[in-house]
């Protein structure tokens, strides 16, 4: 199959009447589905448009999947805008990206200032293409299909560019590392913008299974619905998992969790069992640029708890040291990756070439450093980008987070590095909970060396968050140094 939407009309011949999708609201088989894909991947081609990118901007819904599917069938490429984005985030995605086309909704497009975009009511889309004939439509392997955006060096926004075979290719990783087939009852609880959700959502229905999607992510309807419903497989984030533990309430069917967006600490993958005392556990660790990479399985989760798993299907990867040398066993370096999963390349301007940052030997790496123990797992050292520089000498905060997230009385935490005159940059620990400096410290001194132990302390009372559900780095750095500044914030040495 070349298109993420190929398989769609072989899944309404042999089952037209299963379901596709199901919403609290509504309802749609696989002959709907399809029909209702091929409609708008002929509507899409019937405008003509000699900039075949279209500007999604939606709440979560049957209506967003059935764009970005058309949107793919008919060779356009779609870019996800998020309702939570301020204007300005808005407006700088769009300069980069030069949708076409911008769909909306009226309530969502009187929120938005003019734009140069032309923009398109999803309510007249939704009567037009009703009135548009289905036309089956394949594409190339190699056309791409979506546009998503994440933060440079500089924090504004790079987009990246995923082809048709990228995605499929990933869908074999459903297959063979996560034992799915078709036949499962799939729970999106997320929103469409995240890439993990989305591609759930699309994974599942090219393999022919149903999807259960929620309008936004409320604990205790989600619980509801997989308690209710024939739930079989959950896609969470971390974060979610935490809402879980915090809403109390058991769950004694099988059920499936695969996660992504943030590493998994090991106290809440010993709670959540409590909860969900038949859970199967899939901790896949990605990128947006690689899409899978290794993945912890159910029994690893105990057995290998702080590592990130083993090489998905199909996927190599290589630890090199900084003289570009294969890394020994234990021996931290970058990550480098190939396969047939990784994306085309980035798209720093318009009227720019896609840049494609893979080696000529296929190899490509977003700068995660890690290593390899002795039994081929893999373990996340930190990202190059979060490197904190104290007085000479590297730290990767991820470690002193692990450390911190330990203690029962620390909910959430994030370690940057602060500017220093005399140290260049000085170890700084962010606290959301009510644990003691002193006993933190104590705590610290148990597992670390001297100097990786935090020098400031700065306690809080929720984090910023990325829409992937990791805590904003960036965005906390400069909240803290700004308040720091305006002796805004209680910070402790």
């Amino acid at each position: 199959m070349t298109s993420i939407t190929a398989t769609y009309a072989n899944h309404a011949f042999h089952s037209p009447e299963k379901i596709a999708i199901k919403t609290v609201q509504n309802s749609i088989t696989y002959k709907e589905w399809n029909n209702l894909v091929e409609k708008t991947a002929n509507w899409l081609t019937s405008l003509r448009s000699t900039n075949q990118i279209l500007g999604i901007y939606l709440p979560n819904g049957i209506p967003f999947l059935q764009m970005f599917a058309g949107a793919a069938a008919a060779g356009w490429t779609s870019v996800l805008f998020d309702p939570k984005w301020k204007m300005n985030e808005i407006t700088k995605r769009l300069s980069l990206s030069l949708p076409s086309i911008f769909i909306t909704t009226r309530k969502m497009a009187s929120k938005l200032p003019s734009l140069s975009t032309k923009i398109y009511n999803l309510e007249d889309c939704l009567s037009s293409i009703m009135n548009t004939q289905p036309i089956h439509q394949d594409q190339q392997a190699d056309l791409p299909f979506y546009m998503g955006f994440t933060s440079g060096t500089t924090g504004d926004p790079k987009a990246f560019v995923r082809s048709h075979h990228s995605w499929v290719s990933s869908f074999d990783c459903n297959i063979h590392d996560f034992g799915m087939n078709g036949t499962e009852d799939v729970l999106i609880p997320g929103a469409l913008i995240h890439s993990h959700f989305l591609y759930g959502a699309i994974s599942t229905l090219y393999l022919g299974g149903t999807v259960y999607l929620l309008d936004k992510f409320l604990p205790a309807h989600a619980h509801k619905v997989i308690e209710q419903c024939p739930i079989s497989i959950v896609y969470v984030v971390p974060t979610m998992v935490h809402a879980f533990l915090k809403l109390g309430k058991i769950i004694t069917k099988s059920i499936t969790m695969i996660s992504s967006g943030a590493k998994w600490e090991e106290a809440s993958k010993r709670s959540i069992r409590s909860w969900f005392p038949q859970l199967t556990m899939y901790e896949y660790y990605g990128a947006s640029e690689l899409s899978f990479v290794t993945v912890l399985n159910n029994k690893e989760q105990l057995s290998k708890p702080g590592s990130v798993g083993k090489p998905c299907f199909n996927v190599e990867i290589q630890i090199r040291n900084p003289n570009d040398d294969r890394a020994k066993i234990n021996e931290i370096g970058k990550i480098y990756v190939r396969s047939n999963l990784v994306f085309i390349g980035y798209l720093n301007s318009p009227n720019e070439p896609i840049k494609t940052i893979t080696d000529d030997n296929g190899w490509v790496t977003v700068n995660d450093m890690g290593y390899f123990d002795e039994d081929g797992y893999l373990y996340l050292v930190g990202r190059e980008k979060n490197m904190i520089l104290y007085g000479g000498i590297n730290i990767f905060p991820e470690e002193i987070e692990k450390v911190l997230s330990a203690h029962s009385s620390v909910d959430e935490v994030a370690v940057i590095g602060l500017a220093d005159e005399r140290w260049g940059q000085i170890v700084t620990a962010i606290i959301v909970g009510d644990a003691p400096k002193k006993e933190l410290v104590r705590h610290c001194k148990a597992e670390l060396a001297s100097f990786k132990i935090p020098r400031k302390w700065i306690f809080v009372e929720e984090m910023p968050y990325t829409i992937s559900g990791k805590i904003a780095r960036a965005q906390l750095k400069q909240l803290i140094e700004s308040e720091m500044k305006t002796n805004a914030i209680s910070c402790h040495r």
